[in-house]
């Protein structure tokens, strides 16, 4: 569900270095706005946020309405909220740091944790890969600036190498997909769906996943025009905490997650339900953890000099909705 594309942001700034802290101020809580007739623009991706609502039915009574656009992945879900074509969307780890990076005009709003067994390495069945040092020199599809690429570079790192001494190939998961089955890559950093779908359908095997690497973490991205609306605000806020309730279903109706997964993605309802076995996204805090694993994923980038400069993690959250954690739903 969740996470992440081929398609590259905006030209990256450098930006200030190190974040040791979290000296982040909550913005002064304004009047409550009244949403009603709003439309929100969501960005998802393929079954995501949408289908995981409608598993829970969880934007039933809403005063505004929610208008839906579908992203491959999500850097260029975070370009069209920094262009400001949708309000919010939803996506993993990695697109929030190049969005820091390239100073794209939004804010993280609310986060969740997932399984990290969902982000792999695979292989096709038959190849001679077994190990992450097996990877050395090898053809690996991968979506520049996903969740999937700051694994592989973690999980590189782990291993001792860097992305220097593999050949990544920059695809969607759809062309990946295609490439791995033709065997014109020899390995695919991806998550799932499409890992279970591999794994389904052509047998590959997990080289590595994220297990000592991948945090799991997933944000809810903001434009900031849309937080300096009142009206769009109040929607977003309610928004946000009807998304929460719908994570916490769907980790106690499974089935139900499993089923509007695949009828909306037309995917056999056995990889949507092999995918939703390993564990949903639950809403976390954004708290001092979450931002020094984010920013030591950030670090990450740094240091391969795929982004210039530092990127600090903190300047991109805004916690103006944290008192949904008392609120109940």
């Amino acid at each position: 569900m969740r996470r992440r594309s081929f398609l590259a942001l905006a030209p990256l700034a450098a930006v200030a270095a190190g974040c040791s802290s979290v000296p982040i101020s909550r913005p002064p809580v304004q009047p409550a706005a009244d949403p009603t007739g709003v439309v929100l623009r969501v960005g998802d991706q393929k079954g995501g946020i949408q289908s995981l609502l409608k598993a829970a039915n969880g934007l039933a009574g809403a005063p505004y309405r929610v208008e839906w656009t579908t992203f491959s992945a999500g850097p260029p879900l975070i370009e069209a909220a920094r262009a400001g074509a949708i309000d919010v969307g939803y996506t993993g780890n990695t697109p929030v740091i190049f969005a820091a990076a390239a100073k794209a005009r939004v804010q993280l709003v609310a986060a969740a944790q997932g399984n990290v067994v969902s982000d792999a390495i695979l292989a096709p069945r038959d190849s001679p890969l077994r190990r992450v040092e097996d990877l050395r020199d090898a053809r690996i599809a991968v979506g520049k600036g996903t969740s999937a690429h700051g694994q592989l570079l973690l999980t590189l790192r782990q291993a001792g190498m860097s992305i220097d001494d593999v050949d990544p190939t920059y695809l969607s998961p759809a062309d990946a997909y295609g490439a791995f089955k033709q065997g014109q890559i020899d390995a695919w950093a991806v998550w799932d769906p499409y890992v279970s779908q591999a794994q389904l359908e052509t047998g590959a095997r997990v080289i590595a996943d994220g297990t000592g690497t991948a945090n799991g973490y997933s944000f809810q991205v903001a434009s900031n025009a849309t937080l300096a609306d009142p009206r769009q605000q109040a929607a977003l806020a309610d928004y946000v905490r009807r998304v929460d309730a719908a994570m916490r279903y769907s980790d106690t109706h499974r089935d139900e997650r499993a089923r509007s997964w695949s009828a909306e993605t037309k995917l056999p309802i056995a990889v949507t339900t092999a995918a939703t076995n390993r564990g949903p996204d639950l809403p976390v805090p954004m708290d001092e953890r979450l931002v020094s694993s984010q920013q030591d994923l950030a670090d990450a980038f740094s240091d391969a000099g795929v982004i210039p400069g530092r990127v600090r993690f903190a300047d991109v959250i805004d916690r103006r909705f944290e008192g949904r954690w008392a609120t109940p739903v």
